[in-house]
């Protein structure tokens, strides 16, 4: 779903409600926890150093509880306190070019490990409000060596005909999307430093 104008909260909550009631837009449902990608889409998977030390991870962590993996101002999730939490349903609002896309997703697993490695974070799944057809997984994870890396994993396709005649930009968009992203997790870890 996209328009010219910001969607005013009111439409934004309409649509996260409605999407609420649907099923997921692809098949294989929790397949970011495994090693590849499913037939037909893409595989991003992006890794990242952002700090070192038990204080770093948990900030890194609070940084996934709080969406700040969505770098501003050309990405939001809706609604901003929405729980990490299985069966969890959100917004995802991207501004590009002009235009003001509502993207609905699902939370399909929340990790929370202590072995073999510290580990935190989240996958979810595009509803068929969403302009792709996939699964993301964002994580952070402390290793035995004491560095935390920030983990992002996807599988995705273009879901509509327009955004597939246009897929070289979508991809672009992607990769802007993890480095603005890791840039994002960074700055959270070194905020709470101070």
């Amino acid at each position: 779903m996209f328009s010219v104008a910001e969607p005013k909260p009111e439409r934004v909550g309409a649509f996260v409600s409605a999407q609420s009631a649907l099923g997921h837009s692809y098949p294989d449902v929790g397949g970011s926890s495994s090693g590849g990608a499913p037939a037909g889409y893409d595989l991003d998977h992006n890794r990242v150093c952002i700090g070192r030390g038990e204080a770093d991870l948990e900030a890194a962590a609070a940084a996934i509880r709080s969406w700040v993996m969505f770098p501003r101002p050309w990405t939001r999730i809706e609604p901003v306190d929405a729980p990490i939490a299985k069966g969890t349903v959100v917004a995802m609002i991207a501004h590009v070019y002009g235009l003001w896309w509502l993207n609905a997703c699902r939370i399909v697993y929340v990790v929370d490990e202590v072995a073999p490695v510290r580990r935190f974070g989240f996958a979810y799944g595009t509803l068929p409000g969403h302009v792709e057809s996939g699964e993301e997984r964002f994580t952070v994870e402390l290793l035995a060596n004491g560095e935390v890396w920030y983990d992002l994993r996807a599988f995705s396709r273009p879901r509509y005909w327009l955004v597939r005649l246009f897929k070289p930009l979508a991809r672009r968009l992607q990769r802007r999307f993890v480095l603005e992203s890791q840039v994002a997790m960074r700055g959270a870890v070194e905020r709470a430093r101070r």
